[in-house]
């Protein structure tokens, strides 16, 4: 095999450990698969979420209120589904708005 040659292999392989380790990084919730997320893996990541946001990586703001941990938590658990049904119009103090609840879970589902 000539030197060209050799080097094409090793750029191969180098894109293919880029992108394998790329794919593998991704959380649960960010990673396409071809099965849609679970219920629980929402419920396992979302309580990871608020366990992020109570150690303090999401500020003092997501802290202030129940409320502003909620959206928050949303926001993590999924940053496109939350700009898509939360973003323009968070939760509100006591708010319980079922309908975006279920678009939200359908994002989360897709």
């Amino acid at each position: 095999m000539s030197y060209e040659g050799k080097a094409c292999v090793n750029c191969v392989f180098i894109i293919f450990l880029l992108v394998a380790s790329t794919l593998l990084s991704r959380s649960p919730v960010e990673a396409k698969s071809l099965r849609p997320i679970t219920d629980s893996e929402i419920r396992q990541k979302k309580l990871e979420c608020y366990a992020n946001i109570e150690s303090g990586l999401w500020g003092p703001k997501c802290k202030s209120s129940m409320i502003a941990k909620e959206n928050c938590a949303l926001r993590c658990l999924s940053p496109t589904c939350y700009e898509l049904i939360y973003e323009s119009d968070p939760l509100e103090e006591g708010e319980k708005d079922f309908v975006r609840g279920q678009e939200y879970k359908y994002c989360m589902h897709k």
